[in-house]
């Protein structure tokens, strides 16, 4: 036991030691952590730390997220009341109960004036009628659906709600809607992250990246393909980032923003996650050092299929090719809620950010699925 312990779990042993000494060798290098919520960045040689919130950064996060889920609502209410679940109905009634309340305050003045997200500077009214649109149907349908249960049965839903190409279907469909606002909670994240990733004038070649902790789902967002920060990091980076510099790390402690304002403490946070990027891949560079002459590993980080009309079944996130790619958009809809690897928000991600890292980090030059194409009745707006 001994023997075991001198090479690999004793605080003073071999393996122990030379993480600590290439910790101390790179303590100049970038380091960004990369949370369920935030990006920190430690810019190493004992300069101070930045953050961003990446997630909830902006009032709007909350209210179109709310507006997105109403097109998961009516199907999981039918599905409780197939299951006998007493209480659907009511819940059912306090839905639409809340959805009159938020059209009632749903106004072009609120999101242009109180939400205020600049990547959606210009679309105001359209998600005025987005929502409002939303809200209305929602309620409609729930209400009628109370009184005939024919509405709450799963292929009538299909294509009367969500598809809408039923002999009844809603004027815009939900699946349209449910990518539209998908689309547009990543717009601004992309572009609040990216903006702030530029700004920060990081040496990508050399940056180490911890992605830390969970992110969505406990199963979910455990590989490249699977995690937002993936994506956004290679592509702020002009695609410089090694891959292989970045781990996902679950087990990897927590930070408190807090103690990025107290420097002893920030500089303890700091040491701690140096420790820890070099406790999962000092063992890189040694294999590297051990056997050049061998094959050597290399992180796949673009396995993307593309769906066409014949496309059954999808082992990766499929790859949205155009706005009107509507296969692709509905299928990643799809993915994310059927792989409990992958996080829910990734479904409008990736059209959203080639388009804002092809121009610029622009918002207004982005073509949204769901929207940009798409008119939303106006109904009882004010």
């Amino acid at each position: 036991m001994r023997l075991f312990e001198m090479f690999t779990s004793a605080p003073d042993s071999i393996g122990q030691n030379l993480q600590q000494r290439l910790g101390e060798a790179h303590s100049d290098s970038p380091l960004l952590l990369a949370t369920g919520t935030d990006l920190v960045l430690f810019p190493g040689g004992g300069r101070p730390p930045t953050s961003v919130d990446i997630r909830k950064g902006t009032k709007g996060f909350f209210e179109i997220t709310a507006v997105s889920h109403l097109g998961l609502a009516i199907p999981y209410l039918a599905r409780l009341r197939e299951l006998g679940d007493l209480g659907c109905k009511t819940a059912a009634r306090e839905l639409i109960a809340q959805c009159r309340v938020v059209q009632d305050f749903n106004s072009v003045s609120y999101w242009r004036d109180e939400v205020a997200v600049t990547a959606w500077r210009g679309h105001e009214e359209k998600i005025t009628d987005l929502v409002d649109y939303t809200c209305a149907t929602t309620a409609d349908y729930l209400e009628r659906a109370v009184e005939n249960p024919k509405l709450l049965n799963f292929e009538y839903m299909r294509a009367n709600l969500l598809e809408g190409d039923g002999a009844d279907a809603v004027a815009v469909p939900f699946n349209d809607m449910m990518a539209a606002t998908f689309a547009l909670s990543a717009l601004d994240s992309l572009h609040r992250s990216l903006k702030w990733l530029h700004e920060q004038s990081i040496d990508w070649a050399r940056l180490m990246v911890i992605v830390a902790g969970r992110a969505g789902r406990p199963s979910a967002g455990l590989t490249w393909q699977t995690n937002n920060v993936c994506p956004l990091l290679y592509e702020a980076s002009n695609h410089e980032l090694d891959p292989a510099r970045l781990i996902i790390a679950p087990t990897a402690p927590a930070i408190e923003l807090e103690q990025l304002t107290d420097n002893e403490a920030s500089a303890r946070a700091e040491a701690q996650y140096r420790r820890f990027w070099y406790g999962c891949l000092s063992s890189v560079e040694m294999s590297r050092l051990m056997w050049p002459g061998y094959p050597a590993f290399r992180k796949g980080i673009d396995q993307t299929p593309v769906v066409d009309s014949d496309t059954e079944v999808v082992d990766a996130m499929p790859r949205v090719r155009s706005v009107h790619d509507k296969r692709a958009i509905v299928t990643r809809l799809r993915y994310v809620m059927e792989d409990p690897g992958a996080q829910i928000a990734t479904a409008g991600m990736q059209f959203v950010l080639d388009q804002l890292s092809v121009n610029g980090n622009r918002p207004e030059l982005v073509e949204i699925p769901g929207f940009t194409y798409t008119t939303y009745p106006v109904g009882s707006r004010r």
